[in-house]
Protein backbone atom coordinates (compact mmCIF):
# COMPACT_ATOMS: atom_id res chain seq x y z
CA UNK A 1 0.00 0.00 0.00
CA UNK A 2 1.28 3.65 -0.91
CA UNK A 3 2.49 4.98 2.27
CA UNK A 4 0.76 8.61 1.45
CA UNK A 5 -2.58 6.66 1.75
CA UNK A 6 -2.40 6.45 4.93
CA UNK A 7 -0.86 9.80 5.98
CA UNK A 8 -3.95 12.28 7.27
CA UNK A 9 -3.97 15.75 6.69
CA UNK A 10 -2.82 17.93 9.89
CA UNK A 11 -4.14 20.96 10.83
CA UNK A 12 -2.75 23.94 12.81
CA UNK A 13 -4.23 24.36 16.17
CA UNK A 14 -6.64 27.64 16.63
CA UNK A 15 -6.73 29.13 20.37
CA UNK A 16 -8.35 31.96 21.44
CA UNK A 17 -5.51 34.68 22.19
CA UNK A 18 -4.98 34.03 26.12
CA UNK A 19 -5.03 38.13 27.38
CA UNK A 20 -8.24 38.66 24.76
CA UNK A 21 -9.87 41.83 25.88
CA UNK A 22 -7.85 42.33 29.25
CA UNK A 23 -5.89 44.85 30.55
CA UNK A 24 -2.17 44.70 31.37
CA UNK A 25 -0.58 47.52 33.31
CA UNK A 26 3.37 47.52 33.18
CA UNK A 27 5.66 49.65 35.50
CA UNK A 28 9.09 49.73 33.47
CA UNK A 29 7.45 48.92 29.96
CA UNK A 30 9.37 51.00 27.97
CA UNK A 31 12.57 48.66 27.65
CA UNK A 32 14.18 45.14 28.73
CA UNK A 33 11.87 42.54 30.31
CA UNK A 34 9.10 45.17 30.95
CA UNK A 35 8.88 45.80 27.20
CA UNK A 36 8.65 42.23 26.04
CA UNK A 37 6.42 41.16 28.40
CA UNK A 38 4.36 44.23 27.32
CA UNK A 39 5.08 42.69 23.22
CA UNK A 40 3.96 39.17 24.25
CA UNK A 41 0.69 40.54 26.41
CA UNK A 42 0.11 42.34 23.41
CA UNK A 43 0.18 39.25 20.56
CA UNK A 44 -2.08 37.61 23.41
CA UNK A 45 -4.77 40.25 22.52
CA UNK A 46 -4.84 42.38 25.60
CA UNK A 47 -5.09 46.17 25.92
CA UNK A 48 -1.66 47.92 27.57
CA UNK A 49 -0.77 50.42 30.29
CA UNK A 50 2.50 51.27 30.16
CA UNK A 51 5.23 53.17 32.52
CA UNK A 52 9.03 54.42 32.25
CA UNK A 53 10.95 56.79 33.33
CA UNK A 54 12.76 57.62 30.56
CA UNK A 55 10.08 59.98 28.21
CA UNK A 56 11.93 58.68 24.87
CA UNK A 57 12.00 55.06 25.53
CA UNK A 58 8.84 55.13 26.18
CA UNK A 59 7.77 56.98 23.30
CA UNK A 60 9.53 54.61 21.56
CA UNK A 61 7.58 51.53 23.16
CA UNK A 62 4.13 53.08 22.22
CA UNK A 63 4.65 53.86 18.78
CA UNK A 64 5.12 50.00 18.45
CA UNK A 65 2.66 48.75 21.02
CA UNK A 66 -0.06 51.48 20.54
CA UNK A 67 -1.12 51.24 24.32
CA UNK A 68 -4.10 52.83 25.95
CA UNK A 69 -2.40 55.20 27.58
CA UNK A 70 1.61 55.91 28.92
CA UNK A 71 3.21 57.78 31.56
CA UNK A 72 6.59 58.68 32.30
CA UNK A 73 7.38 58.62 35.89
CA UNK A 74 9.72 57.47 38.80
CA UNK A 75 7.62 54.70 40.31
CA UNK A 76 9.22 55.06 43.08
CA UNK A 77 7.45 58.64 44.09
CA UNK A 78 4.85 57.22 46.08
CA UNK A 79 2.96 60.21 45.20
CA UNK A 80 2.99 59.87 41.13
CA UNK A 81 2.44 56.35 41.73
CA UNK A 82 -0.32 56.75 43.61
CA UNK A 83 -1.77 59.46 40.99
CA UNK A 84 -1.07 57.07 38.45
CA UNK A 85 -3.24 54.10 39.61
CA UNK A 86 -6.33 56.96 40.65
CA UNK A 87 -5.93 57.79 36.95
CA UNK A 88 -6.23 54.23 35.32
CA UNK A 89 -9.81 52.23 34.45
CA UNK A 90 -11.87 51.79 36.86
CA UNK A 91 -11.23 47.57 36.77
CA UNK A 92 -7.76 46.53 35.02
CA UNK A 93 -7.00 43.13 35.15
CA UNK A 94 -3.01 42.55 35.54
CA UNK A 95 0.38 44.55 36.89
CA UNK A 96 3.40 43.55 35.90
CA UNK A 97 6.14 45.40 38.26
CA UNK A 98 9.70 45.49 36.37
CA UNK A 99 11.13 48.61 37.32
CA UNK A 100 14.82 49.06 39.95
CA UNK A 101 17.88 48.22 38.99
CA UNK A 102 20.46 46.44 41.71
CA UNK A 103 22.71 48.68 43.42
CA UNK A 104 26.36 46.51 44.37
CA UNK A 105 29.27 47.87 46.75
CA UNK A 106 29.95 46.62 50.35
CA UNK A 107 27.75 47.44 52.59
CA UNK A 108 30.03 49.20 55.10
CA UNK A 109 30.94 51.66 52.23
CA UNK A 110 27.53 52.03 51.43
CA UNK A 111 25.50 55.96 52.76
CA UNK A 112 22.53 55.14 54.05
CA UNK A 113 20.87 57.08 50.90
CA UNK A 114 21.73 54.00 48.39
CA UNK A 115 20.79 51.56 51.23
CA UNK A 116 17.41 53.11 51.04
CA UNK A 117 17.39 53.46 47.26
CA UNK A 118 17.66 49.94 46.90
CA UNK A 119 14.82 49.25 49.35
CA UNK A 120 12.83 51.92 47.91
CA UNK A 121 13.25 50.31 44.66
CA UNK A 122 11.88 47.03 45.39
CA UNK A 123 10.85 45.94 48.56
CA UNK A 124 8.56 49.18 49.20
CA UNK A 125 7.88 49.68 45.69
CA UNK A 126 6.67 46.48 45.79
CA UNK A 127 4.05 47.13 48.98
CA UNK A 128 3.23 50.44 47.12
CA UNK A 129 2.04 49.18 44.21
CA UNK A 130 -0.04 46.07 45.88
CA UNK A 131 -2.04 49.00 48.07
CA UNK A 132 -2.61 51.03 44.98
CA UNK A 133 -3.74 48.17 42.52
CA UNK A 134 -5.35 46.60 45.28
CA UNK A 135 -8.82 47.92 44.57
CA UNK A 136 -7.87 48.24 40.84
CA UNK A 137 -7.22 44.59 40.04
CA UNK A 138 -9.92 42.22 39.39
CA UNK A 139 -10.38 38.89 41.28
CA UNK A 140 -8.53 36.66 39.97
CA UNK A 141 -5.88 39.10 38.20
CA UNK A 142 -2.49 38.94 38.82
CA UNK A 143 0.10 41.13 40.31
CA UNK A 144 3.40 40.45 39.43
CA UNK A 145 6.78 41.61 40.66
CA UNK A 146 10.24 41.19 39.18
CA UNK A 147 13.57 39.98 41.87
CA UNK A 148 16.71 37.60 41.29
CA UNK A 149 18.76 34.97 42.12
CA UNK A 150 22.01 35.92 41.88
CA UNK A 151 21.75 37.24 45.88
CA UNK A 152 20.80 34.00 47.24
CA UNK A 153 24.45 33.60 47.67
CA UNK A 154 25.78 36.05 50.07
CA UNK A 155 29.27 37.87 49.25
CA UNK A 156 31.54 40.78 49.21
CA UNK A 157 30.46 43.86 46.76
CA UNK A 158 26.71 42.36 46.49
CA UNK A 159 25.22 44.84 48.82
CA UNK A 160 21.73 45.51 49.68
CA UNK A 161 21.10 42.73 46.87
CA UNK A 162 21.02 39.44 49.32
CA UNK A 163 18.99 41.51 51.36
CA UNK A 164 16.30 42.15 49.17
CA UNK A 165 16.26 38.89 47.29
CA UNK A 166 15.61 37.01 50.68
CA UNK A 167 12.75 39.55 51.68
CA UNK A 168 10.82 39.69 48.48
CA UNK A 169 9.49 36.34 48.26
CA UNK A 170 7.92 36.89 52.01
CA UNK A 171 6.44 39.97 51.22
CA UNK A 172 4.83 37.92 47.82
CA UNK A 173 3.46 35.66 50.34
CA UNK A 174 1.72 38.17 52.86
CA UNK A 175 0.93 39.46 50.23
CA UNK A 176 -0.84 37.12 48.21
CA UNK A 177 -2.82 36.33 51.26
CA UNK A 178 -4.10 39.84 51.71
CA UNK A 179 -5.14 40.59 48.69
CA UNK A 180 -6.99 37.36 47.68
CA UNK A 181 -8.38 36.57 45.09
CA UNK A 182 -6.30 38.68 43.46
CA UNK A 183 -3.07 36.98 42.92
CA UNK A 184 0.54 37.95 43.73
CA UNK A 185 3.73 36.53 42.50
CA UNK A 186 7.45 37.32 41.79
CA UNK A 187 9.91 35.94 39.27
CA UNK A 188 13.14 35.52 40.57
CA UNK A 189 15.60 36.09 37.38
CA UNK A 190 19.52 35.25 36.83
CA UNK A 191 21.34 36.69 34.59
CA UNK A 192 19.03 38.04 31.72
CA UNK A 193 20.35 39.49 28.28
CA UNK A 194 18.91 43.11 28.71
CA UNK A 195 20.14 46.53 28.11
CA UNK A 196 20.22 47.10 32.17
CA UNK A 197 22.97 44.20 31.83
CA UNK A 198 24.63 46.08 29.51
CA UNK A 199 24.80 49.00 30.79
CA UNK A 200 26.04 46.81 34.36
CA UNK A 201 28.62 44.80 32.95
CA UNK A 202 30.12 47.81 30.28
CA UNK A 203 32.83 46.11 28.14
CA UNK A 204 32.34 42.42 29.99
CA UNK A 205 29.34 41.83 28.37
CA UNK A 206 30.17 39.48 25.46
CA UNK A 207 32.78 37.86 28.08
CA UNK A 208 29.88 37.04 30.06
CA UNK A 209 27.59 35.95 27.82
CA UNK A 210 30.10 33.22 26.66
CA UNK A 211 30.91 31.82 30.34
CA UNK A 212 26.69 31.61 30.31
CA UNK A 213 26.74 29.71 27.01
CA UNK A 214 29.76 27.55 28.12
CA UNK A 215 28.48 26.72 31.83
CA UNK A 216 24.95 26.89 31.87
CA UNK A 217 22.65 23.76 31.63
CA UNK A 218 20.35 25.30 28.84
CA UNK A 219 23.79 26.31 27.11
CA UNK A 220 22.61 29.65 25.82
CA UNK A 221 21.42 32.77 27.84
CA UNK A 222 18.46 33.55 29.09
CA UNK A 223 16.79 36.79 27.10
CA UNK A 224 13.50 39.04 27.64
CA UNK A 225 11.41 36.83 25.95
CA UNK A 226 12.17 33.62 27.97
CA UNK A 227 11.02 35.60 31.00
CA UNK A 228 7.47 37.37 29.19
CA UNK A 229 6.53 34.09 28.38
CA UNK A 230 6.43 33.29 31.93
CA UNK A 231 4.98 36.51 33.08
CA UNK A 232 2.08 36.00 31.02
CA UNK A 233 1.67 32.10 32.08
CA UNK A 234 1.47 33.42 35.37
CA UNK A 235 -1.27 35.80 34.56
CA UNK A 236 -3.21 33.52 32.94
CA UNK A 237 -2.91 30.51 34.96
CA UNK A 238 -5.42 31.34 38.06
CA UNK A 239 -4.34 28.69 40.17
CA UNK A 240 -1.03 30.33 40.81
CA UNK A 241 -0.28 33.42 43.51
CA UNK A 242 1.80 33.27 46.67
CA UNK A 243 4.63 32.20 45.04
CA UNK A 244 8.77 32.61 43.58
CA UNK A 245 9.38 31.32 39.85
CA UNK A 246 13.29 30.76 39.17
CA UNK A 247 14.29 31.57 35.83
CA UNK A 248 18.05 31.29 35.36
CA UNK A 249 18.77 28.82 32.61
CA UNK A 250 20.26 26.64 35.46
CA UNK A 251 22.24 29.40 36.43
CA UNK A 252 22.16 28.52 40.52
CA UNK A 253 23.05 24.77 39.48
CA UNK A 254 26.69 25.63 38.22
CA UNK A 255 29.85 27.15 40.32
CA UNK A 256 30.32 31.05 39.61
Amino acid sequence: MNAAANTFPVFPIQREPELLGQTVVVIGGSAGIGLETARRARAEGAKLVLTGRNPESLLRAASELDPLRTAAFDATDPALLERFFRDLPATIDHVMVTAGRPHYGRLLDMDFEQARRALDEHLLLMLQVARNAAHRVRPGGALLFMGGTGGRRPGIGLGMVPTVTAALPALTASLALELAPVRVNLIAAGFVDTPLSASLLGDELENRRNQLRATLPIRRVVGPADVAALAVHIMTNTALTGATYDIDGGQQLVAR
